[in-house]
């Protein structure tokens, strides 16, 4: 089974000992379902989480590389968290028989003591739906050999029309069986460097079993900060580059929460497999 890339939006809700599960693309929360998020406790709008014209949730998620993983933004100065194991490879690059940080943990003590994690991140922009764009260019008398071709070159010419501004791209997702086509458009940002991250003896502690299995007992993060030019657009890492400032970033609570509350998770599920 093949797993597709993109930004689709989870609600898991505890209620009354039952949990509503779900996964949607966020185009479609409004609507779908967001009355009945709104009666499950959840405060906002879908427009809080997805619009074109205005900053909210989408601006502060965030996809690593290709997507293998995602992170969230946690300041207005660039730092964004993700999971341990998502950081990994990057701490293990980062370290020596010297400075062993995976095993001894590492935190920066300033800004010039973070280090470069050697991948981009990337923050969608928008998701356009080029059904009708796909379609127009099909026909009921088409092989599926012939369709997908088309379906491929339509693709193409449409990626290519978003334009080759610095740092963007566009996905193209076939989505509902063949019947509906959709354009990811992405920023992508070329310097993030390495912040903190704990000993594995705590971000990996019990190993490496599902990080949706709970509950947990590991401090499973890894702390990151994205770089732009002076101009804040992306750039190619440099002393002269500054902290990012994201359209949204999300609040820290400390109040801890109660049974019966809202959560919804929001992120990139998985790279593009097969088996």
């Amino acid at each position: 089974m093949k797993k597709f890339l993109s930004l689709l939006v989870a609600a898991l809700v505890t209620f009354s000992a039952s949990a509503h599960e779900g996964m949607w693309l966020l185009t479609k929360l409004k609507q779908v379902n967001e009355a009945e998020m709104q009666k499950l406790g959840f405060k906002l709008t879908a427009d809080d989480i997805y619009a074109i014209n205005r900053s909210g949730i989408k601006d502060a998620v965030v996809r690593l590389g290709r997507g293998f993983c995602s992170g969230e933004m946690v300041s207005a100065e660039g730092l964004f968290l993700t999971n341990h194991h998502c950081g990994y490879d990057a701490v293990q690059g980062l370290s020596s028989v010297e400075n062993d940080y995976l095993t001894n943990g590492f935190y920066a003590k300033s800004r010039k003591d973070e280090m470069p994690a050697g991948f981009n991140v990337s923050f969608l922009q928008r998701i356009d739906d080029v059904t009708a764009e796909v379609m127009a260019e099909l026909n009921d008398g088409m092989s599926e050999d012939d369709r997908s071709a088309k379906i491929q070159e339509v693709a193409a010419k449409l990626k290519d029309a978003v334009g080759k501004a610095n740092g963007l791209s566009a996905d193209f997702k076939v989505m509902f069986e063949g019947n509906e086509f959709y354009l990811f458009v992405y920023k992508t940002y070329r310097d993030v460097r390495l912040v903190g991250v704990p000993p594995s003896a705590i971000g990996k502690f019990g190993g490496d079993t599902d990080n949706w299995m709970w509950p947990r007992h590991t401090g499973d993060f890894c702390l990151f900060r994205v770089y732009t030019g002076p101009d804040g657009e992306p750039a190619d890492p440099s002393d002269a580059n500054i902290p990012f400032k994201p359209a949204h970033h999300f609040p820290v609570s400390v109040a801890g929460v109660k049974e019966g509350d809202f959560a919804m998770v929001m992120g990139y599920p998985g790279a593009p497999t097969a088996s």
